[in-house]
C-alpha cells in the first residue's frame, strides 16, 4: 500500500476530504494527516508522496521536505522551487514563454537588519528616481512584495507622493512594482497536475466568499484556450503541480498577474461546492498517479 501524507495549516475542509476522496477510490494508496517531529538522516522516509500546503510559513518543514524529496518521496509542489521563488523571476519565466504581463520593476528594500548598514549597500543607487519609475510603470500601479501571496502588503498607488508613502511604509520587504492592469474581466485558473486547468470568473473587489462565480459564457473558446495555454506555459516553468493562475483581461489580451500561488486556497466556502468537487478528484488523481508511478 502506497502512502499519501497531507501537511496542512489551519485549513480543514479540503485536507479532511482530499484523505477521504483517495482512500474512497480504493486505488491501493492511502492518504493521511502526515505527522513529523525530529527527522533523522538516515531513516527513509515512508511516503510516496507529500502534499504540501504550509511549509512556506514554517522553515522546519522546508528542511524536511527537501530532505524528503531527496529520499525519492514526491512532493506537491517541488521544495526547490517554491523556496528560491519570487515574482519577479516568475514574471522573466512568464515573459520567455509569451505570456502577457504587466510592466515590472522590483526595488532595493527600504529598511534592513541591523547589521546592514549604509557601508554595506555601496552598490545601491540612493535616491531612487521616482520619476523614472513611474514613467516607465505608468499610475495608477501596484505594489507588493516580491516574496509572498494572499493579497498581504498590497498598495493601489496613483501618483509619486502615493508610491513613495507605500515604500516607506514596506519595512524589510523587497518590492515588486507593477503596471496596474485596468481589466473588463478578470479569471483565477485552478491548476492540477500541469495537464489539468480549470479558468472561473473571480473578482478580487468583492467579499470572501462571493469571488468566485459560475459563469460558462464567460470566456469566448479563442480566449478559453489561449488562457488554459498560458496557465499550462506557467505552471510548467515554475514546476507547480497544484496551483491557481490570475488573468486580469484588457481588450482581449490575458494578463498573468498572480501565479505563485502553491498552497492556493481549496476551502470548499470560497470555492463553492462545485470547484470544490472538481479540486477534490483532480488532486486525488494526481497523487494516485505519482504514488503509483513515480520515477
Amino acid at each position: 500500500m502506497k502512502k499519501v501524507g497531507i501537511m496542512v495549516g489551519r485549513e480543514r475542509s479540503f485536507p479532511r476530504a482530499f484523505i477521504e476522496k483517495v482512500n474512497g477510490r480504493n486505488a491501493g494508496v492511502q492518504a493521511e494527516w502526515l505527522k513529523v517531529g525530529d527527522v533523522k538522516l538516515d531513516v527513509p522516509n515512508p511516503y510516496a508522496v507529500i502534499v504540501d500546503r504550509i511549509s512556506h510559513e514554517v522553515p522546519f518543514y522546508q528542511l524536511y521536505l527537501k530532505h524528503a524529496q531527496m529520499q525519492g518521496v514526491y512532493v506537491i509542489n517541488n521544495p526547490y522551487a517554491r523556496i528560491v521563488e519570487d515574482k519577479f523571476t516568475a514574471n522573466e519565466i512568464a515573459r520567455r514563454a509569451g505570456v502577457a504581463i504587466p510592466k515590472s520593476i522590483i526595488l532595493p528594500n527600504k529598511e534592513y537588519i541591523a547589521d546592514i548598514t549604509a557601508d554595506s549597500l555601496s552598490n545601491l543607487v540612493h535616491p531612487l528616481n521616482w520619476e523614472g519609475i513611474a514613467d516607465y510603470i505608468g499610475l495608477p500601479a501596484v505594489l507588493k512584495p516580491a516574496v509572498g501571496g494572499g493579497w498581504k502588503s498590497v498598495s493601489i498607488v496613483h501618483s509619486i507622493n502615493e508610491m513613495i508613502a507605500a515604500y516607506d511604509a514596506s519595512g524589510q520587504l523587497s518590492l515588486i512594482v507593477q503596471e496596474f492592469i485596468n481589466w473588463d474581466r478578470y479569471l483565477r485558473c485552478i491548476c492540477i497536475g500541469r495537464n489539468k486547468v480549470l479558468p472561473i470568473a473571480w473578482d478580487p473587489n468583492r467579499p470572501f466568499h462571493e469571488r468566485y462565480r459560475a459563469d460558462p459564457n464567460y470566456l469566448s473558446a479563442e480566449l478559453g484556450a489561449r488562457v488554459v495555454e498560458d496557465a499550462l506555459k506557467l505552471c510548467n516553468g515554475l514546476g507547480h503541480d497544484m496551483n491557481t493562475v490570475e488573468f486580469a483581461i484588457r481588450d482581449g489580451v490575458p494578463f498573468a498577474i498572480d501565479f505563485t500561488n502553491s498552497a492556493p486556497d481549496f476551502d470548499i466556502v470560497s470555492l463553492g461546492e462545485w470547484h470544490f468537487n472538481w479540486v477534490l478528484d483532480a488532486m486525488a488523481d494526481l497523487v494516485i498517479e505519482k504514488a503509483m508511478n513515480n520515477r
